[in-house]
């Protein structure tokens, strides 16, 4: 348990440097073309140690992980994460760091009706207070962008339902972490890939231009690459994205979904500050208090957690007394 609580942390930080990291080379690439760049980079860092990790599993390549690995891959790289891009356009990036984070409570929803996860009081309380907290640093008085607002959410619940198909295929394939990222970003981008290219035919590119989407007609693979913007893709492909995900999915391996699903409760607290302190963005009272609210849920959560695993533990000893017993005089 204490293992995944590390996981936690180490996401939690990754991902609250993503808005960052993208806002600094927005103006150098395009929204669809930073997404295939930071995914395709992180399948590559992590191939290594995917393949270490099936060493000796019996893994082979067939039908059906193959079309696992591209539904998943679809759903995050394809889906979700070309909506938060979107959104990112459309709308403020804190704000979107805000609303993307809300896909914890599709999760631990999902995770209780298709995950059969239990779904406790003190869970439902932590919920709430967070998304009070959520609620707070977003300030609706400010949200004048229903389109930007749309995508973001768009993007939460598909994010979610990765999330959900990411854990079914631990469970059916036992991959971890790594594997599960590792593959899934490799068969999404180049799915991004295929769809960038089909961009670049002129009547496609012409008819995204009519429509207002000239943001997404004609996108460019490699341009914009340069030692200027190089460290920063590097840091979203590697960190951000590659890193970033495994210690989501490890997280979720070693707790549950509900309790990984921390990583986005802490993030829209986390980001404001790494905000100020990397481009000096200041905190006003509001965000504070959301702050504060953020991580008072996600103490519930984590008292939640504690006190679940400690009656599991006494519901298994109850069940074997004798063992229990044994254990204990060893000891």
């Amino acid at each position: 348990m204490k293992k995944g609580y590390i996981f936690i942390a180490f996401s939690a930080l990754f991902f609250s440097t993503m808005e960052i990291a993208i806002k600094l080379v927005a103006t150098d690439f395009n929204p669809l073309q930073l997404n295939f760049l930071r995914f395709l980079i992180g399948s590559i860092i992590l191939s290594p140690l995917a393949v270490r990790h099936l060493k000796g599993s019996g893994f082979s390549l067939n039908r059906s992980n193959v079309l696992y690995f591209m539904f998943s891959g679809f759903m995050c790289v394809v889906v979700s994460m070309t909506f938060f891009q979107m959104a990112i356009v459309y709308s403020k990036a804190s704000t979107v760091a805000i609303l993307f984070s809300c896909n914890t409570v599709f999760v631990i929803l999902f995770a209780h009706f298709f995950l059969k996860e239990k779904l406790t009081k003190l869970t439902i309380l932590s919920l709430a207070i967070s998304l009070a907290g959520m609620i707070f640093i977003v300030n609706p008085k400010n949200l004048t962008n229903p389109l930007g607002i749309s995508l973001s959410l768009i993007a939460a619940v598909t994010f979610a339902l990765y999330g959900m198909v990411g854990r079914k295929g631990s469970l059916k394939f036992h991959y971890d972490g790594i594997v599960q990222s590792s593959f899934s970003f490799l068969a999404g981008s180049m799915e991004l890939l295929v769809l960038m290219l089909i961009t670049k035919i002129d009547p496609v590119s012409r008819w995204l231009e009519s429509v207002g989407l000239g943001a997404f007609s004609n996108v460019p693979v490699f341009q914009g690459i340069s030692w200027g913007t190089l460290p920063t893709l590097i840091y979203l492909g590697v960190f951000v994205t590659g890193l970033g995900f495994s210690f989501y999915f490890l997280a979720m391996e070693e707790t549950s979904a509900s309790t990984a699903s921390l990583v986005f409760f802490i993030k829209p607290a986390l980001a404001p500050v790494l905000a100020l302190l990397i481009l000096s963005e200041a905190i006003t009272s509001n965000v504070l208090a959301g702050i504060l609210l953020i991580l008072t849920g996600s103490c519930v959560q984590l008292y939640s957690d504690n006190k679940e695993a400690r009656l599991a533990e006494q519901r298994k000893v109850a069940q074997h007394p004798a063992h229990a017993h044994e254990v204990h005089v060893r000891s």
